[in-house]
């Protein structure tokens, strides 16, 4: 397993580098190899130490704020969320399978740890607030991963990790983005146990869909709109996710599921505009420092085949490649041990918020999603193509944009 860790390492470099001088001319090969050895290299230390149940005893702790006990549950819960979609595809007989029966492995072992009342790496689900969070980010990922990640785990683990999305509720999330979260664990226990707080599951997706629509793909982050990123850390993933296990349960009645879904692609199309000719996109708003999280909503739509028809699978690859390589290119994203540091492109920890810790960043890894998708689909296999901010700074022709009206 190292052998075959070392060699997409080898991989990654090549590509960031040889390859890279000239970028938008990589292979969907490359640009995979690229995008799993970067994906693997954040989530190591997180699954390696969770599998071997010292999570708690090797994972640093950096923060401007004091939020330590909270710092594990979101490294594992954000972590799971990221790398779901690429488990999901399950082990097989290549290289990349191999891998991914390995990181399964060590999946199962770190949330069969964390939910284990009697284990030294059992977390903390019930106290205010943030565990509520990434109980969230937890159960989005085991939706994300029915197959091979939560059929995987033992029974009694199963029972655990609903005992304690239960234990969530005992948080009272705040009138924001937080009422997603309350929504996301209970449509986590419906799909896992038949069994759901109904105020919980359909109070946030109402005020969502009802009150703080903004228009344009946009929803306030609560009543008022925020010129930040939680349209895609949070709101528009978990609105898809929550609705797409209502429509399977007969729960929309109202086709919100659809209209979320004509949502969450004209955002992404407006993300992918965003990406600069060079793979840079504006620093803006809170919790920048969750990095490649900035795209979970695009790589969310390119997963569900949900991209736009104006944007073609292979723009989002070589543009979402550009910004990784950009993004991580500096060692001081990382510490001598492989954990992620506070910082947006290195260490920069003033860039963050109190509530921003080690375990926070691993959001980032909801970015990496298309690796959810077969290495022989079209957003791999395509030609590389420019993105639109590279075509309109080039003077190729480009269409106008539009708004949608619903």
């Amino acid at each position: 397993m190292k052998k075959i860790l070392s060699l997409l390492f080898i991989g990654w470099v090549y590509c960031t580098t040889a390859v890279g001088a000239k970028s938008g001319t990589t292979t969907g090969n490359e640009d995979r190899i690229v995008w799993l050895s970067t994906m693997l290299k954040i989530a190591n230390p997180v699954l390696t130490n969770g599998s071997n149940c010292t999570l708690k005893q090797n994972m640093p702790y950096e923060s401007l704020g004091d939020r330590k006990e909270f710092s594990y549950l979101e490294a594992l819960g954000r972590t799971i969320c990221g790398v779901a979609p690429w488990l999901e595809l399950g082990p097989d007989d290549t290289p990349e399978g191999k891998l991914r029966q390995h990181y399964l492995v060590l999946a199962v072992n770190s949330i069969t740890h964390a939910v284990n009342p009697n284990s030294p790496d059992y977390m903390v689900f019930d106290k205010p607030y943030q565990p509520l969070v990434d109980a969230a980010f937890l159960a989005q990922g085991l939706l994300r991963s029915p197959t091979q990640l939560w059929a995987n785990l033992p029974q009694q683990t199963k029972k655990n990790v609903i005992a304690a999305l239960k234990l969530s509720r005992a948080i009272r999330p705040f009138e924001s983005n937080w009422l997603l979260f309350a929504s996301m664990v209970e449509a986590a226990l419906l799909e896992f146990n038949n069994e759901y707080d109904a105020d919980r599951l359909f109070y946030g997706v109402k005020k969502f869909r009802d009150d703080w629509y903004k228009g344009d793909a946009h929803y306030g982050d609560g009543p008022a709109y925020h010129a930040d990123y939680y349209n895609s850390f949070v709101i528009h993933p978990m609105l898809t996710d929550i609705m797409r296990i209502l429509d399977k349960h007969n729960m929309d009645d109202d086709g919100f599921y659809r209209l979320q879904q004509v949502r969450l692609s004209r955002y992404a199309e407006q993300q992918e505009r965003m990406i600069s000719p060079e793979g840079t996109y504006p620093v803006l708003g809170r919790s920048i420092v969750y990095r490649t999280g900035v795209f979970h909503a695009l790589g969310q739509a390119a997963l569900l085949g949900l991209l736009p028809t104006t944007v073609e699978p292979a723009q989002v690859r070589c543009a979402l490649t550009e910004v990784i390589k950009r993004q991580y290119e500096s060692p001081d994203n990382f510490d001598e041990a492989g954990w992620l540091r506070v910082g947006f492109n290195g260490s920069q920890i003033d860039m963050s918020e109190a509530y921003i810790n080690t375990g926070s960043l691993y959001l980032c890894l909801s970015g990496f999603l298309p690796l959810g998708l077969k290495a022989d689909n079209a957003f791999w296999v395509a030609p590389a193509a420019d993105w639109t901010t590279r075509k309109a700074w080039g003077g190729e022709p480009v269409k106008a944009d539009a708004a949608t009206r619903q």
